[in-house]
């Protein structure tokens, strides 16, 4: 395909700096793929990266780009120029590809006939797994990189809410924990919920609570003599904490 020109290299240039000011995902592309591409194609990408918040770096590497977004990377083989004299070389770097990558895709662009038909039959010649990896069959090539910004994004925005998931889930765990401190803490008489906070902040735990002297609580938090007493004996003294309670 056509080599890049220097007006075409500082056209992308500037749109990658415009880019880098949005603070959205990154797109690494490979070099050498990218200067096997048409120039109005290099910089049509370059030009919907940076719409889509997303900055765009050249690097030597194995696929055609890498996506990381939401803190997931992203793999992508993208064929532009399906040639179907030459197909095996296709599949056999998909197929090397496949096992560098946990999360890759294939996107190819068959805007004829002849050469979907050619991707269906070599597609099963070469020995594929349906799925393993994913292709994406598109008509053109600006359809098949707006299909790959689109499976980064959305790839990245579901490990986003992974993790928000699982952080409303620790934080719902760590406020029963809390409460279930609180409910243990309130049986001993006289003690309140700013006690409560004040013990599990200075000491921890209600086993670490329980081992600790009574000059250990007065030492490290602001109860009573009295206070501190009274769970020293509600731990250690069964005569205390068998005894029946009204608070």
């Amino acid at each position: 395909m056509g080599s890049l020109s220097q007006r075409d290299v500082n056209q992308m240039d500037g749109n990658q700096v415009k880019a880098k000011n949005s603070g959205g995902g990154v797109c690494l592309m490979s070099n050498i793929w990218r200067d096997e591409q048409h120039p109005s194609t290099i910089n049509f990408m370059s030009n919907f990266l940076s719409t889509n918040s997303f900055r765009l770096n050249f690097v030597p590497i194995a696929p055609d780009l890498i996506f990381n977004c939401g803190g997931l990377s992203v793999a992508f083989a993208f064929v532009t120029s399906w040639d179907c004299s030459n197909t095996s070389s296709i599949f056999c770097r998909v197929q090397k590809l496949m096992k560098q990558f946990a999360n890759f895709y294939v996107v190819v662009a068959l805007p004829t006939k002849e050469q979907n038909d050619s991707f269906v039959q070599s597609y099963f010649r070469n020995g594929m797994e349906i799925g393993k990896p994913p292709f994406v069959p598109v008509q053109d090539v600006e359809m098949g990189f707006e299909k790959i910004v689109k499976i980064a994004h959305s790839r990245g925005a579901c490990k986003q809410q992974d993790v928000m998931s699982k952080l409303r889930t620790e934080r719902k765990r760590s406020v029963q924990v809390m409460d279930a401190f609180r409910r243990v803490m309130s049986s001993v008489p006289g003690l309140d919920d700013h006690d409560a906070n004040s013990l599990n902040q200075a000491i921890g735990s209600i086993e670490a609570i329980a081992k600790a002297s009574k000059e250990y609580i007065l030492e490290n938090t602001d109860l009573s003599v009295d206070k501190a007493e009274r769970i020293r004996s509600f731990f250690r003294d069964p005569k205390f904490y068998l005894s029946p309670k009204i608070n």
